[in-house]
């Protein structure tokens, strides 16, 4: 076999192999009918772990994150206090207001999101 023959034999291998491997990943999905009540089902099995997941891993973080925020910038508050002898409160009112906002929501919000 010369140099040529080989080349093409190595081409139409992987014209061959990937060919097939795209047939492979095309195939057609078929539906028995009723795909919304498929999906409406799903959605109601997966409602309860949703709301107990968010509820009891999703809030609680970011309201770790938040008192951490809120206690460096406290902190950066007091020093630059120290150093400039005045206040800014504004990012700390912000940080405040969100970890509010974060402590409170579960209370709420899925009555507001409809869930």
């Amino acid at each position: 076999m010369n140099k040529l023959t080989k080349v093409k034999n190595k081409v139409i291998a992987t014209v061959i192999s990937s060919m097939v491997v795209a047939n492979m990943m095309a195939m057609t999905a078929y539906a028995d009918g009723d795909v919304s009540g498929a999906i409406q089902s799903t959605w109601n099995d997966a409602k309860s772990q949703i709301k107990s997941i968010v509820d009891n891993v999703v809030f609680p973080v970011l309201d770790v994150v938040l008192v951490i925020l809120l206690f460096v910038k406290i902190g950066t508050l007091y020093m630059e206090y120290r150093k400039h002898g005045q206040f800014e409160w504004t990012p700390v009112a912000i940080i405040f207001g969100c970890l509010l906002f974060t402590l409170t929501a579960p209370l709420y919000i899925w009555n507001v999101v409809g869930i």
